[in-house]
Parts: structure tokens; sequence; C-alpha cells
């Protein structure tokens, strides 16, 4: 009878470890893509913002991003803990190609967006915001002082060199 109570309690042993799982909630990014433990994981395009949960049943080698109510929407291979890997689907890249090309456009730009340069009360404000007073005419200020970078270059001529150091 001892014999078979040993029996009964290895038998209520599970083979697989429980079955825990780590949930963890992120943001898709604008290419579609996840973080997850150091890795990028892509999910269907259309999705930029959205939160979705990454699940990870540990012992196992794949996990799972799911939407909040929980469908799934991506299933991967995990990558190694902080390889820096961007793991994606060929399915998610071959959709996310369409997506980008259905957006392309060979139409003429837009006329109504003209390149205006800045007004004067702009550059007045630019002007206050560096320190400085408002300069009337943009062509008399000065961008670049290279009176400075002479007096620097002046000072290392009159150095004596190392050789001429050596000499004394």
């Amino acid at each position: 009878m001892g014999e078979l109570a040993a029996c009964e309690t290895l038998l209520d042993i599970p083979v697989r470890p429980f079955p825990a799982e780590l949930e963890a909630e992120r943001t898709v990014s604008a290419q579609s893509l996840v973080s997850f433990d150091g890795n990028l994981y892509s999910v269907p395009p259309g999705l930029p913002g959205a939160q979705v949960r990454v699940l990870h049943r540990l012992g196992e080698d794949h996990l799972s991003i799911a939407t909040a109510s929980r469908a799934v929407i991506a299933r991967h291979c995990r990558a190694p803990c902080g390889a820096g890997q961007t793991v994606r689907d060929a399915g998610h890249v071959i959709a996310l190609e369409r997506e980008v090309l259905a957006a392309f456009s060979d139409r003429a730009p837009c006329k109504n967006k003209v390149r205006r340069p800045p007004s004067q009360a702009a550059l007045a404000e630019a002007e206050r915001l560096r320190g400085q007073q408002a300069a009337g005419d943009p062509a008399e200020r000065v961008v670049i002082d290279l009176s400075h970078y002479a007096a620097v270059a002046d000072r290392l001529r009159s150095v004596p060199s190392p050789k001429e150091e050596n000499k004394e």
C-alpha cells in the first residue's frame, strides 16, 4: 500500500510548469512595431498609437500581441532579451508596404503652401529671445564673427614650437 501511495504522488506532479503568463501594456509605434524586453515586434499596419498587450507564457519560445479586448493580432518567436532585434511577420511587411504605396501620390505638390520668409515681428521676437537688439537690415548683421578666431590664430603663431623650446 505504501508503494501505491508513492506512485500516485508521482502521477500528481505536472509534466509542464504552472502556466504563468507575463503581460505588459505597450503602445504601437508609427512603424507598426511594439517594444518588449529590448526588442521590437511587428503588428498589422493601421494601429499607430494604439494600446496593446504583449503576452508571454513563461517557458515558451513565442509571444502574442493582443488588443485591449485580448484579440491576438500578432504572434512571434521571442528574440533574446535585450538583443535589439526587430522581429517582423512577412504578412505585416507586405500589408505595410501596400498601405504606404496606397498613400503615395504622384500629383503636383500643393500650390497653397508657399515658402514665406519670416515676418518682421518673427525676426524681432527671435532677436529678443537671443538677447540681442533687432538690426534694421538683415544684410548688416554679422552671422559669424571671425575676429575671435583671428585673434586665437595670432596668439598661436607667437607661441614657440616644441623644437624651439628644446633649443633654449
